[in-house]
């Protein structure tokens, strides 16, 4: 019988970790996760917000294992192998490998991967990605994904078979890659990623990670959603009774995504300050990548490893003139000196094709300025922002199957058929 640790966790009590996460865990590669917050730069907002990706990583491959070690007791027609229940354990694990600090990962959208090196922050659209502006890395979030994982497995001599590393890659991307043999079995694509309709076991663990520690109120229970799904017909499924509280789910997590990033209109004055303060490091970064070669991390997984929140403290801690601009940026924020939010516009649905970027950009702004203000393009930021359920315009609600207890093994389409 293998080996396990037992850890205390605030938000799911005692956690049973076996020998094979422990050995991921004692990994460079894993532990840099305990220096990155969960929530960016809402920390410098929030004092609460001070969890970190290692402890919801943790988080995620137990509830994890705990579905699908339940699905395997409950559902042995199933017959799911131990292996596909270390291999879901394992991807719960490393699911955010790859994530660098929030203000990176906003800087590296810009900075060496533009031609436009060494421009303002306006450049380029914040909200294309590294494939929009430099197209021959094809670079995506799940081949830095995969890049981390396998420098993480072959630095570590994990032992992992070759068939396994590919299912724990296809389990974080949440669909199976073209080396993947597990195609056949849907369900086991649902767990960690689910991009069927987002309910899955990440989404899970940071809604009630993020309600406790910014200490968001919500009725929603992760346990009862869990203990009601079911396999059917290759995908998970929920009891049709559950519509509610998968309803409460997705309101929560749009609740911790505003006061954490966002904050409704009733809150503005901590929403300017983390946006604030967010671009103010993006600056920073800006600035400090021609000497400290930020950019080039992307490509290298032994690189990528330092991009954490740890960097802010590499820059305020150098003496050098070079990283002087960057220096001063960072003080501003440790000051409060922080950019000025000037306004915020909820353009209605119908509005949407007369208020797009071609007409509502910082050279449009400025030209309404009066004669004494010498603004520049470059002194304005515009966020476009969309709030949704993380499936666009779609509701995700529609994409998930119910069963009742008169059928546990048939389900209903979607909610639309169990609400009028």
């Amino acid at each position: 019988m293998s080996g396990y640790k037992l850890i205390n966790d605030p938000i799911h009590g005692h956690i049973r970790l076996d020998d094979f996460c422990i050995e991921v865990i004692d990994t460079a590669q894993f532990q840099r996760l305990r220096d990155l917050k969960q929530n960016g730069s809402a920390y410098f907002v929030f004092p609460g917000a001070s969890h970190n990706r290692f402890e919801h990583s943790i988080g995620v491959s137990y509830l994890a294992g705990t579905l699908i070690e339940r699905f395997q007791r409950e559902q042995p027609d199933l017959e799911i192998t131990e292996s596909e229940v270390k291999c879901v354990k394992l991807a719960g694990l490393c699911h955010d490998l790859v994530h660098a600090a929030s203000e990176v990962r906003r800087a590296l959208l810009v900075i060496g991967l533009s031609p436009l090196n060494g421009a303002s922050i306006l450049a380029v659209d914040l909200s294309l990605g590294i494939n929009d502006v430099r197209p021959e890395l094809a670079w995506t979030h799940e081949k830095a994904s995969e890049m981390m994982l396998e420098y993480l497995v072959d630095d570590n001599n994990i032992d992992l078979e070759r068939d396994e590393v590919e299912l724990i890659k296809s389990l974080i991307d949440g669909k199976p890659s073209s080396e993947c043999r597990h195609s056949q079995r849907s369900f086991l694509f649902d767990i960690v990623a689910n991009k069927r309709n987002s309910v899955d076991v990440d989404k899970f663990d940071y809604i009630e990670r993020d309600c406790y520690n910014l200490g968001i109120k919500s009725s929603y229970d992760t346990s009862r959603l869990m203990s009601m799904s079911r396999v059917v017909d290759n995908q998970i499924c929920f009891h049709h009774k559950e519509v509610y509280n998968i309803y409460d789910m997705f309101h929560t997590s749009i609740l911790s995504s505003e006061h954490a990033i966002l904050h409704p209109l009733s809150h503005m004055h901590t929403h300017e300050i983390g946006k604030a303060i967010e671009y103010m490091i993006t600056d920073a970064l800006l600035a400090a990548d021609p000497h400290l070669d930020i950019s080039d991390a992307v490509l290298r997984g032994d690189e990528y490893v330092n991009l954490t929140d740890d960097i802010l403290r590499v820059i305020e801690c150098s003496r050098g003139d070079e990283l002087a601009p960057a220096r001063a940026i960072i003080k501003r924020i440790r000051t409060r000196q922080l950019y000025k939010f000037v306004d915020e516009v909820l353009i209605p649905q119908e509005m949407k094709l007369h208020f797009t970027k071609d007409n509502i950009n910082p050279r449009e702004i400025i030209a309404y300025q009066d004669d004494n203000d010498q603004l520049g393009e470059h002194d304005v930021i515009i966020e476009w922002l969309r709030i949704n359920y993380a499936m666009k315009d779609r509701n995700p609600v529609d994409m998930i199957r119910f069963y009742s207890k008169f059928n546990e093994n048939g389900w209903l389409w979607h909610a639309c058929l169990v609400i009028p």
